[in-house]
């Protein structure tokens, strides 16, 4: 039983399929099945039934998978950290966010991984499309606002941001000349979309209903925070975003009523990501410098 069968083993038993494990491995879909062989042949019983949309696993797969995942995991990622130091480690890496998380937050502070020899291409997208890309090996980390609980994903958290109810000036005066909750429901708010994400999160801390539907949506904070400056409405946003609009007094603070929430945000990665000595550098290095410039 050598360390790349099992390799093999944990990536076709999470990804639920040959060749999306072999794929992920860089080697052929009949290497990978012999790997599967082989192990069945030592163990003595099958690791996987076939079906037409890939394979699902034996109870004894199961018992294998979490016997030794983690560990083969951690090991690997050991390996990968101890050749990154004692190497000048190049190459390129792809990292996805969403997109003001990038122009506000993450882009400013990657000077140390271009110093260290990486090249850098990012990948701007919503949480959906983020996690298919690292499950689809189509970047190797990603930044984002939520807990990953798919088994294949592993994530550290970097820091939390403050959500803030904003608006101009001339907005908030007018929301200052009602009780908090009518006036809120009288100015036009704005939101990422429908579902208004981070406004909802405000609302609920703050227990209050909104009974309106936003009078303008779009997928990014950074035209949300443009909106605000001029004076189309109010809504919620986290801290760093308006950071230097609220300092140019362009924005106020709505103070909330009860408390202005947090919300964590985390680097992720595919497990298997971390034997490649570039990506486990490049983890260490973004989560030095993400967690120097946030709360």
């Amino acid at each position: 039983m050598s360390l790349s069968q099992l390799r093999t083993f944990i990536e076709v038993y999470r990804r639920r399929s040959l060749s999306d494990g072999a794929r992920a491995l860089g080697i052929t879909q009949p290497a990978a099945s012999q790997h599967i062989a082989s192990l069945e042949a030592q163990i003595g019983h099958p690791l996987f039934g076939r079906h037409s949309r890939g394979v699902h696993p034996t109870a004894i797969a199961d018992d294998l998978a979490a016997s030794v995942g983690g560990s083969l995991d951690t090991a690997e990622a050991a390996f990968a950290s101890a050749r990154a130091r004692s190497a000048n480690i190049s190459g390129t890496i792809h990292i996805a966010a969403p997109s003001d998380l990038f122009s506000d937050l993450i882009v400013p502070r990657l000077g140390p991984l271009l110093d260290a020899g990486l090249d850098l291409r990012l990948h701007i997208g919503g949480r959906d499309a983020l996690y298919g890309m690292l499950i689809n090996d189509q970047v190797h980390l990603g930044i984002m606002s939520s807990q990953p609980t798919d088994d294949r994903l592993a994530y550290q958290c970097l820091g939390e941001e403050a959500l803030l109810a904003v608006a101009a000036p001339a907005v908030a005066a007018r929301i200052a000349t009602k009780p908090l909750w009518q006036a809120l429901n009288t100015v036009p708010h704005l939101a990422y979309d429908l579902d208004r994400p981070l406004l909802r999160t405000w609302l609920e801390s703050n227990h209050i209903e909104l009974s309106r539907l936003p009078t303008l949506t779009v997928p990014d904070l950074r035209i949300l925070r443009i909106g605000l400056c001029a004076e189309l409405g109010w809504t919620v946003l986290p801290d760093y975003l308006t950071l230097s609009e609220r300092a140019a007094g362009l924005l106020v603070e709505i103070h909330a009523p009860i408390v202005a929430p947090t919300n964590a945000f985390y680097l992720v990665w595919a497990k298997a990501s971390l034997r490649h000595p570039r990506v486990n550098m490049a983890r260490d290095a973004l989560v030095e410098v993400l967690r120097t410039g946030t709360r």
